[in-house]
């Protein structure tokens, strides 16, 4: 009896170790099929660089005296097209700007005159936009405008509306040695070039790859959307669509093809997926405030003209994730919220009135403290809660916005009044 059961829990035995083993390897390769299908996935696409065994003369050159450059044109959509570098920077011997190089005559930065060859469109756009002469006015003034660039300016939304003249006099008093680095480094984006053309498009296309993908992430809007004034990269953080962002953006579809956008490529919105690109029913622009409905940049907020068609526009983005009760009752709070801001500011007015009344400020900006706390309630908290508001961030709306705001207008009054008594003049408490 034994001996028969012997070879049966036997061959039992060796029939658990063979399934064992099986089983052991099956498992085995499904995990070196996963791994492997994960690193394929994971690893970057191969670039070819197009410009590789070019015997152009200006890539041979270059390729021993800047080699960074011509590597990063050489796997540039451009590159890929066959577009040269003669086609960008060559120009005739008298065109403004032209510089004698290697027995012709180029542009070392080429303009957007130069770039609307091709894309007429976007440049047509650009030029609509407060990225254009706005940007550059709001420092330089438009003293040095031509005739023709100020009709341009003027023909812009932001060109009529020009309600403070506070940053030209602070660009002013601080001396080209410093604003060469601050003001000017965003601001030129809008800067005309000698050749009358408006704008530097390398600001956000930046050279020599021009890529898709660079371009629309939010880290290129952050090199100028940054800081106390406009801090939109810092809201754009911790607001929902920044953190999903933050935490998925890697496998969003960054190349994907311009106009044709939709949330299977951005499951959330990126800075240019809400302004700039072609989404749903939006279509692309590079007029970036062709879909904001309110100044939200001035001291006292005012509606843009046609504020209407950009809000369609607008929520024609958020409709593609968001429904509409949840968008007209967001658009309602907000409203309410910079209506809001708006009786602050004009209440901080309303406090130093009187000293301009009885002529106890001085007609040069800049030059107390009131001025910088004047200035600073509505510039940066001011406008940081606004910003907030729009973006969801709370923490600007309240402790970087509206609590800033009430800091100053303590010492507002605190300083009118001890001027006021200064002067002899009842403070009316």
């Amino acid at each position: 009896m034994n001996s028969e059961r012997s070879p049966n829990a036997l061959r039992s035995a060796r029939l658990l170790i063979i399934g064992l083993v099986a089983v052991i390897v099956v498992i085995s390769l499904a995990l070196v099929v996963l791994s492997t299908s994960r690193t394929e996935a994971t690893q970057p696409e191969e670039r070819v660089n197009v410009l590789a065994n070019s015997d152009d003369d200006c890539v041979v050159c270059h390729s021993r005296t800047t080699p960074g450059i011509v590597e990063q044109y050489g796997v540039s959509t451009m590159a890929a097209a066959e577009v040269t570098c003669r086609d960008c920077h060559e120009v005739e011997a008298n065109y403004p700007g032209a510089v004698e190089h290697e027995g012709t005559f180029v542009l070392n930065q080429p303009t957007t005159a130069v770039c609307e060859e091709c894309h007429t469109a976007e440049v047509a756009q650009y030029n609509q936009s407060r990225h254009s002469l706005p940007a550059y006015v709001a420092y330089a003034g438009t003293e040095n405008l031509t005739e023709e660039q100020l009709a341009m300016y003027e023909a812009i939304p932001e060109g009529g509306f020009s309600p403070d003249k506070m940053r030209n006099a602070l660009h002013a008093r601080e001396g080209t040695e410093v604003t060469k680095f601050a003001c000017e480094s965003c601001h030129n984006i809008g800067k005309p070039a000698q050749d009358g053309s408006v704008g530097e498009c390398q600001k956000c296309h930046l050279r020599h790859e021009f890529s898709l993908e660079q371009a629309r992430k939010p880290e290129t809007c952050n090199a100028c959307h940054i800081g106390p004034d406009h801090p939109q990269w810092e809201i754009y953080q911790e607001s929902p669509h920044g953190i999903a962002y933050a935490t998925s953006g890697d496998t969003w579809n960054w190349e994907a093809e311009p106009g044709t956008l939709d949330v299977t490529d951005f499951p959330a919105p990126t800075c240019a997926t809400c302004h700039m690109s072609g989404f749903g029913p939006a279509g692309t622009t590079h007029d970036v405030g062709e879909r904001l409905t309110w100044y939200l940049f001035a001291p006292i907020s005012e509606r843009r003209p046609s504020w209407q068609d950009n809000q369609v526009r607008m929520q024609g983005v958020c409709t593609e994730c968001h429904n509409q009760n949840f968008i007209e009752t967001f658009y309602a709070d907000a409203d309410a919220a910079v209506e809001k801001i708006n009786e602050m500011v004009r209440e901080s007015n309303e406090i130093i009135a009187p000293l301009k009344e009885n002529g106890l400020l001085t007609a040069e900006p800049f030059d107390e403290p009131i001025d910088f706390t004047h200035f600073e309630l509505w510039h940066h908290w001011g406008r940081t809660a606004k910003f907030g508001v729009w973006m969801q961030g709370a923490d600007y709306v309240q402790w970087h916005g509206v609590y800033e705001m009430l800091s100053d207008r303590a010492e507002l009054i605190e300083m009118t009044n001890q001027k006021l008594e200064e002067a002899g003049i009842d403070t009316g408490e």
